[in-house]
């Protein structure tokens, strides 16, 4: 297999200095992608060079969606530094999301544009339905977790048609788990500057169990998909593991 380098190639389309300078885009979605890109691998139905065009526009993709989902919405007068963060976000979401079709369009991959996009509408009628729960305070911390576990998964699942059958089961829980880590890391630093909807405390229990069944499903992995490939992308969130409870100990 070769090696992994989506990040290095969608930042071409994702960083820029006025983007940089001015708001905060949102983390790019590195274990999902390479998870992907893994899976896509197997098999040979797709090529190699397919397999990173995928990765990337999907990340691309996600990028786009998440940025807009940063948008700030609250009403009212704002500071010229916080209205020009938001139209760049609203901008670059639209950039990114743009991005997709014109490099799948450019080799000609119709079908896949019609899988992602129609993966795009679902997941938007998904994040309706999220937020009118939100708003009617309907969810518990259990639920809305794994709602927005569910809504950070759509995207990847649509090319559950391109994955090796045999890995089918495999491909689903380990994405599910990595959706979770990636959400929960996500959610830790939103509770750094807003209200949290769910403690950090249970967020890092909650990683702690995603990580050890992560590694759990991994041992089983041979062949192209080896336990060492998914450590790869575990690697960050072992990390994160390993300095709260570094952090705990010392405190």
């Amino acid at each position: 297999m070769k090696s992994y380098r989506i990040p290095q190639l969608a930042s071409s389309y994702i960083e820029y200095d006025m983007i940089e300078q001015n708001t905060k885009l949102p983390n790019f979605p590195d274990a999902r992608v390479h998870l992907l890109y893994i899976f896509l691998n197997v098999g040979g139905r797709i090529s190699w060079v397919n397999t990173e065009l995928y990765a990337m526009v999907t990340s691309l993709i996600q990028m786009g969606l998440d940025t807009h989902e940063s948008i700030d919405t609250e009403q009212g007068s704002q500071s010229e530094g916080l209205m020009r963060s938001r139209q760049l976000k609203v901008l670059a979401g639209d950039y990114y999301s743009s991005r997709f079709y014109q490099l799948l369009s450019d080799q000609g991959q119709v079908e896949v544009i019609t899988l992602l996009s129609r993966s795009i509408c679902d997941l938007n009628k998904m994040k309706m339905s999220h937020y009118i729960n939100i708003q009617n305070q309907e969810l518990n911390s259990e639920h809305y977790l794994q709602q927005k576990v569910q809504l950070n998964m759509q995207l990847f699942l649509s090319f559950a048609p391109m994955i090796e059958d045999s890995l089918h089961v495999i491909w689903e829980k380990l994405l599910h788990d990595f959706s979770l880590c990636e959400t929960i890391t996500n959610e830790i630093e939103h509770n750094l500057t807003a209200r949290p909807y769910i403690s950090t405390e249970q967020l890092m229990v909650i990683l702690r169990d995603a990580v050890e069944r992560i590694q759990l499903l991994s041992e089983g992995l041979n062949g192209d998909i080896t336990s060492s490939n998914i450590g790869q992308v575990l690697e960050p969130f072992q990390k994160l593991l390993n300095c709260t409870r570094t952090m705990a100990r010392e405190g």
